[in-house]
């Protein structure tokens, strides 16, 4: 398969909008942390604001490594542009594939950090009585009792 020089630009606006909302991500994720921790400073012992600042720690990592790769599919979808610009076929596919690569490991770990955001969101909801999730069976029993 024959590339142009196009090809890895395609990538720019992806890798672009993805790192914007990674950022957007971290600073909401930093906003969390810094509450979090003058919450506990005052309320030792809540195992909810344990289980939250843990949650938090290992989210911050997933995003670090989401932002590392989301960077580095960028500097590879460049290094391919300039191994095309020089007429280094073989070099480009390979940083291009790199690229490519970069970006879909980048976006799994994207989801591995959404499913831990959704899990801190079930520990802080976990005090309130009542919100149990019902099963999808017991929605539609619910819903069609009514009627």
């Amino acid at each position: 398969m024959e590339i142009s020089i196009n090809t890895p630009a395609l990538l720019f606006p992806a890798i672009s909008l993805i790192m914007l909302a990674y950022t957007n991500r971290f600073l909401a994720l930093a906003s969390r942390v810094r509450n979090l921790h003058e919450k506990y400073n005052r309320e030792t012992n809540n195992i909810i604001i344990h289980g939250q600042i843990k949650s938090l720690k290992y989210r911050l990592k997933l995003i670090k490594n989401m932002q590392f790769l989301g960077v580095a599919s960028f500097l590879l979808a460049i290094i391919s542009m300039y191994t095309i610009y020089i007429n280094q076929m073989q070099w480009a596919h390979l940083f291009f594939a790199l690229s490519i690569i970069s970006f879909v490991l980048s976006l799994i770990i994207s989801l591995l950090e959404i499913i831990q955001s959704t899990k801190a969101l079930e520990l802080e909801l976990s005090d309130i009585e009542g919100l149990e999730d019902p099963t999808i069976v017991e929605y539609l029993k619910k819903k069609f009792d009514r009627d």
